[in-house]
């Protein structure tokens, strides 16, 4: 099969498509034919060699991708052959996503909704399970002002649809005009360009101060957003692209994830009718684009690969309805 192999820990060119064997499938495991898989910023930090845990950073040789959507072509041991044909999504052991196979535990397979896409159920498999998780942590009530950050991303822009159908007033906050205007097409009240050096004081004039942070960021932004709460608000810390997890202080409640079951916060998403924005859909051999592109923070939305898909132009932009 063709599958991405990072050999050296190093930068986007590090991902190269080669013939590997066919993986089997062992005990209590299937093997998908994947027609998507998803990118995530946690991919582009581990083949860089700097994921955000260093215990769990992969051994080289390997295929990153955590999670993909495809057919069951094969079972392993103990695994009914029922599930052979059947349309499934499903996370992976950290890696093995960006490839023609994969195996994945039985045991955590989701089966999407009769009419939706794959692409659009894989876009919800990690992003739709984490911003539902952090939505009934931080449990924005009606009325209450919520900021989320990267709010054009992935699980950004999952979260304003949430906190708006809880009733918050959301503050969506990104870097381009692009991700803005998604945020604003979702709901947002007001949206702030957190590269301009007046942000917080916009945010601070129009609210006098946060009830709820969705902080995906961390380094400088996520440090001043957490500067925007009232005495008592919740801040979600989920993420560290500035660099560095958000030490939000004694001040405000710091919320944590849900101790659930993972598979239900996934169909959760899934029948919440949620809508993903998937920014950008490329082949296995255009991997390292994909990753470029996502380090500079130039893709609005869930970034997936389709190797079944030819290695031609991008394909554009699409919003589920």
């Amino acid at each position: 099969m063709r599958a991405v192999v990072v050999r050296e820990f190093g930068g986007p060119e590090r991902l190269v498509v080669e013939e590997v064997p066919d993986p089997v499938p062992g005990p209590g495991q299937v093997l998908i034919e994947v027609g998507a898989a998803a990118i995530t910023f946690v991919d582009t930090q581990s083949r860089a060699g700097r994921g955000p845990v260093p215990a769990h950073r992969p051994g080289l040789p390997y295929t990153p991708g955590n999670g993909v959507g495809g057919t069951v072509v094969a079972v392993g041991p103990g695994v009914p052959e029922g599930l052979i044909g059947r349309r499934v999504i499903s996370s992976l052991d950290g890696k093995g996503g960006y490839a023609e196979l994969a195996l994945a535990e039985a045991a955590g397979l989701v089966e999407p909704p009769g009419g939706m896409s794959l692409e659009d159920a894989v876009a919800l498999l990690a992003d739709g399970r984490t911003a539902v998780g952090l939505a009934r942590a931080a449990a924005p009530e009606p009325g209450e002002w919520v900021l989320v950050e990267a709010a054009g991303g992935g699980v950004g822009s999952l979260l304003v649809q949430l906190a708006v159908r809880a009733g918050a007033r959301v503050i969506g906050a990104a870097s381009s005009q692009d991700k803005r205007g998604r945020a604003a097409d979702l709901g947002a009240e007001l949206t702030v360009d957190y590269t301009d050096p007046g942000w917080t004081a916009t945010i601070r004039e129009a609210t006098g101060g946060l009830d709820v942070v969705f902080d995906g960021v961390g380094g400088q932004i996520g440090a001043a957003a957490a500067s925007l709460l009232r005495d008592g608000g919740r801040i979600s810390v989920y993420g560290m692209a500035g660099g560095s997890m958000t030490e939000p202080g004694d001040r405000v409640t710091r919320v944590g994830f849900p101790q659930v079951d993972m598979r239900e916060l996934v169909e959760e998403a899934l029948e919440a009718g949620l809508r993903p924005t998937i920014g950008q859909v490329l082949p296995l051999e255009r991997a390292a684009e994909a990753h470029a592109a996502m380090e500079a923070r130039t893709v609005t939305g869930k970034s997936l690969l389709i190797p079944g898909m030819p290695a031609g132009p991008r394909r554009p932009r699409r919003t589920a309805a």
